[in-house]
């Protein structure tokens, strides 16, 4: 069994967790699958289930990380590496050099990634939980997971993502508890102050 990262404890619960303006705030419509993609240098544009589907499916066994400390080991995440999204369906399209995306969820929640961090091969864009679709309370229709990073770098319930050039553009929300721009779990990124 591998060491828990610094300041973490292992917790045998995956409740759902967040901001409490968030923490109890659903979408409307968990079973529609519409991912909106926007940004500098192109028109916009919509993914649906389908043009998911045509990817590749990975199924991966990660940690998931909250920023308060408490661990969830070995949750089985399945659905689309954000690095084939990007490849096949946005860097066609992009005519400028991108450092950050904006993650928006249905719930109202935001938040953003450097591209670079999001390229990496274990960060999806999931589906499906333990082998069972992602239920509300854990993200549905889709999710972000980025285990290298806090969990509130995860956004759930993603309805679109903005692909921009300047990272200085964009205004965090919420407490400074959850505003660091990388929030690595192996630094202890956990926030900004």
């Amino acid at each position: 069994m591998s060491t828990l990262p610094p300041g973490q404890f292992e917790t045998q619960d995956f409740p759902r967790f967040g901001w409490a303006t968030f923490a109890n705030r659903f979408p409307k419509s968990p079973e529609t699958l519409q991912l909106g993609i926007s940004g500098d240098g192109f028109a916009p544009f919509t993914l649906n289930a389908a043009s998911l589907a045509a990817l590749p499916r990975t199924t991966q066994i990660s940690d998931f990380h909250c920023v308060t400390t408490w661990t969830k080991r070995n949750l089985a995440w399945s659905g689309y590496r954000f690095r084939d999204v990007y490849e096949a369906h946005i860097a066609p399209v992009v005519n400028a050099d991108i450092s950050i995306v904006v993650l928006r969820g249905q719930d109202g929640y935001r938040n953003f990634m450097r591209l670079d961090d999001l390229l990496a091969a274990d960060v999806l864009l999931a589906d499906q939980l333990d082998g069972q679709p992602l239920d509300i309370a854990h993200g549905a229709p889709l999710r972000l997971i980025a285990p290298a990073h806090y969990g509130y770098k995860n956004v759930k319930h993603v309805r679109k993502l903005e692909v921009w050039q300047d990272a200085a553009q964009y205004k965090p929300q919420g407490p400074k508890l959850a505003q660091h721009p990388r929030a690595r779990v192996a630094h202890e990124e956990r926030s900004i102050s």
